[in-house]
C-alpha cells in the first residue's frame, strides 16, 4: 500500500488549474502590449477611425433604442450608410459596449486586452493537445504576442481581424477533430459542433480573415480525406463548414444578396489590389510602399521563425510518432504554413485570380495570421522536445526588433479619442466608406453641413414663411417630418436612397426621388398638410437570414444533446458489462 505525501496533496489542492494560469499569463501579455499606449497615446493606425466610429455609432443607436442597428447615423455626415449590414458585427457590438462603459482611449486598450487574452487562452486549448503543460503555455503566448498581433495593435487597428485571429486556434483544434487527426472519443456531432461555433465566430468578427479560415479549413478537410482515404472526412468537414455558414446566416445573407445595392467594388480599387500587396510589391505610392515594406517584413520575420520551429520540433520522421498522433499533426501544420506562407508571395497571382473570393483578403500578408498560429505550434513542439531556453532567445531575437519597428513607426495620437468623441456629441459625424456607399452615389461630394429636411430650391418659389417643415421625430432608421406647403414641391431629407428605405406620404409608398448631385433622398409632396414617413424597413434577405440561423441554432443545440445522449450511453456500457 502506497502512502501519500500529505505535503504534495496539499500542494496540488492549491495549484491552480492549467487553464487559469493560462488565463493570467496570456492576461499579463496582454497588458505589455498596450503599455505602450499609456506613455505614448492611442495607436491610431490606418482602420482606427473606421472601427472607433462604428464603435460610437453604435453605442449612440443604443441610446435611441436600436439594438442591432444595419444603418448608420453618423457617418457621411448625417447621410448614413449601410455599414452595419455589411461588415460582421462581432466587433462593433463588443467595442460600443465598451465605449458605453469606458472613457476615452480605456475602450480601445481593453478591446486590445480582451482579445489578446482571448487568443493566448485559446491557443493554449489548441496547443495542450500536443504537448505538456509548460510547453503549450509557452506557444500560447508566444501567438498571443505574435508579431502580426502587434503589428495590428501598433500600426494596422484592425480590431475586428485581431477578434478573429483570436478564434483561430479553436478553428484548427475543431478543423482537426473532424478530420479525426486526433485522437478523440468525442462523438462526431459534438465535434462538428466544436468546429462550426468558431468557424461561424470568425465569419461574424472580420469577412478577410473568414476567407483565409474558409481555405485553411478545406485544405485541411482535403488532406485528411487523401491522407485516410476517406471521403467520409471531407463530407463531415463540409458539413461542419456548412453549419457553420448557417450561424453567421443572419449576416451572411443580406451582406452577400445587398451588394449589388452598393459600391461593393471599391473594396478592390487601386492599392488593396493583391496584385499590389504581396510582399515587397512597389507601386507609385510612396505611403503604400512604407507600409507594405513593413507588413512585408513583419510576415518574413513569421516565416522564418516558423521554419526554424518547425524543424527544431523533430516530429516530421515516422520515429518520432507519439500520442494523439502528433507526427500526422505536424505534417499537417507544415503543409498549412507552407501554403500560407506561399500565398503571400507574387508567383501565387493565379491563384488569388482563380479561386473564389480569394482576392477579397486584398493583402496576401494577411496569411500570416495563420502562419503565425502555426508558429506557435511549432515553437512548442521544439521547446518540449529539448532546449526551452534557446528558443525563448530565439523568440525574442526575432520578435523585439520588429515591436521596436512597430513602436517606432506608429502614429501615436492622444487626441484621436477625444476628437472622434467630439464628432458626435457636436453631430459633426464621420467620413463614409467607398465600398458601402449607395450605387448612384459619391460620397466625397455630399455637403458636410446639411438640414435634416429642406425644400429644393428650384421647388421654394413661394415665400418662405408659407411653407412649413417640421420634423416630429428624427432617429437612425425611423424619420416623421410634417409639411404644410402652398403648392406641390419636393423635400430633401439628409439620407441617402437605398432599397431598405420605406418612404410613404399621408400613409401612401413612394418611390423617392434623387438628387441631381448625390443620391440624397427627395420626397415629392402635394401642397397642404402632410405627414412623410421614412423607415428602414427589414428586407426579405434579412428574414430568410435571420430563419436560417435559428434553423442552425436548432440543429446545433440538436447535434450538442445528440452527442452527450452517446457519450452517456458508452460511459453506461462498461458498467452494465462489469456487472
Amino acid at each position: 500500500m502506497t502512502v501519500s505525501d500529505p505535503r504534495s496533496v496539499a500542494i496540488s489542492k492549491r495549484r491552480l488549474p492549467p487553464l487559469v494560469i493560462a488565463c493570467l499569463l496570456s492576461l499579463l501579455v496582454s497588458l505589455a502590449i498596450v503599455s505602450p499606449y499609456f506613455v505614448r497615446g492611442t495607436a491610431s493606425g490606418h482602420d482606427f477611425e473606421f472601427h472607433v466610429a462604428s464603435w460610437q455609432d453604435v453605442a449612440f443607436q443604443w441610446k435611441e433604442g436600436t439594438l442591432y442597428p444595419r444603418w448608420t447615423a453618423l457617418t457621411n455626415h448625417g447621410f448614413g450608410e449601410p455599414r452595419f449590414i455589411f461588415y460582421p458585427p462581432l466587433s462593433w457590438l463588443l467595442g460600443a459596449a465598451l465605449v458605453r462603459v469606458l472613457p476615452g482611449a480605456w475602450a480601445v486598450i481593453l478591446f486590445v486586452v480582451l482579445t489578446q487574452t482571448i487568443a493566448g487562452l485559446s491557443a493554449f486549448v489548441l496547443i495542450r493537445r500536443l504537448v505538456g503543460e509548460g510547453a503549450a503555455l509557452f506557444g500560447a503566448l508566444c501567438y498571443a504576442a505574435n508579431p502580426n498581433f502587434l503589428l495590428m495593435s501598433y500600426i494596422r487597428s484592425d480590431f475586428a481581424e485581431q477578434l478573429a485571429c483570436a478564434f483561430f486556434p479553436l478553428l484548427l483544434l475543431g478543423a482537426l477533430r473532424v478530420g479525426n487527426l486526433f485522437e478523440d472519443q468525442a462523438s462526431r456531432s459534438r465535434k462538428l459542433v466544436a468546429f462550426a461555433v468558431p468557424f461561424a465566430a470568425i465569419w461574424l468578427s472580420n469577412a478577410p480573415a473568414a476567407v483565409i479560415a474558409t481555405y485553411t479549413s478545406a485544405l485541411l478537410f482535403a488532406w485528411a480525406a487523401f491522407t485516410s482515404r476517406s471521403w467520409r472526412v471531407a463530407a463531415r468537414g463540409a458539413a461542419g463548414m456548412v453549419l457553420g455558414f448557417g450561424l453567421a446566416g443572419f449576416y451572411l445573407v443580406p451582406a452577400i444578396y445587398e451588394q449589388r445595392w452598393v459600391n461593393i467594388s471599391q473594396a478592390l480599387s487601386s492599392g488593396l489590389l493583391p496584385s499590389q500587396n504581396f510582399l515587397f510589391t512597389e507601386i507609385g505610392d510612396v505611403e503604400h510602399n512604407w507600409f507594405n515594406c513593413i507588413a512585408s517584413t513583419c510576415a518574413l520575420g513569421v516565416i522564418l521563425l516558423c521554419a526554424l520551429a518547425a524543424l527544431g520540433s523533430g516530429c516530421f520522421g515516422s520515429s518520432s510518432r507519439a500520442r494523439l498522433g502528433k507526427c500526422d499533426v505536424s505534417r499537417v501544420f507544415l503543409m498549412l504554413a507552407a501554403a500560407g506562407s506561399m500565398l503571400m508571395m507574387r508567383f501565387t497571382a493565379p491563384l488569388w485570380n482563380v479561386l473564389p473570393k480569394l482576392r477579397f483578403v486584398q493583402f496576401p500578408w494577411r496569411w500570416m495570421s495563420m502562419v503565425a498560429l502555426l508558429c506557435a505550434c511549432f515553437l512548442a513542439l521544439a521547446a518540449e522536445r529539448k532546449r526551452f531556453a534557446i528558443w525563448i532567445l530565439t523568440v525574442l531575437i526575432l520578435t523585439a526588433p520588429l515591436a521596436a519597428l512597430f513602436l517606432d513607426n506608429g502614429w501615436w495620437d492622444p487626441d484621436e479619442m477625444p476628437t472622434l468623441e467630439a464628432m458626435v456629441s457636436d453631430g459633426t459625424g464621420f467620413d463614409g466608406t467607398d465600398e458601402y456607399d449607395p450605387l448612384g452615389d459619391d460620397h466625397q461630394d455630399l455637403p458636410v453641413k446639411a438640414p435634416l429636411a429642406q425644400l429644393l430650391p428650384e421647388d421654394s418659389v413661394a415665400p418662405k414663411e408659407t411653407a412649413k417643415i417640421q420634423v416630429l421625430e428624427w432617429t437612425t432608421e425611423e424619420k416623421r417630418i410634417a409639411v404644410n406647403l402652398p403648392k406641390e414641391s419636393r423635400i430633401a431629407l439628409r439620407v441617402l436612397n437605398y432599397p431598405a428605405w420605406r418612404v410613404e406620404v399621408n400613409g401612401e409608398k413612394i418611390d423617392p426621388q434623387r438628387a441631381d448631385n448625390f443620391n440624397e433622398m427627395v420626397v415629392p409632396v402635394p401642397s397642404g398638410e402632410s405627414l412623410v414617413t421614412v423607415r428602414f424597413t427589414r428586407t426579405w434577405d434579412r428574414s430568410v437570414g435571420i430563419l436560417i440561423s435559428l434553423l442552425s441554432v436548432l440543429l446545433l443545440a440538436s447535434s450538442w444533446l445528440l452527442g452527450r445522449t452517446v457519450a452517456e450511453r458508452e460511459e453506461k456500457q462498461p458498467e452494465v458489462a462489469q456487472s
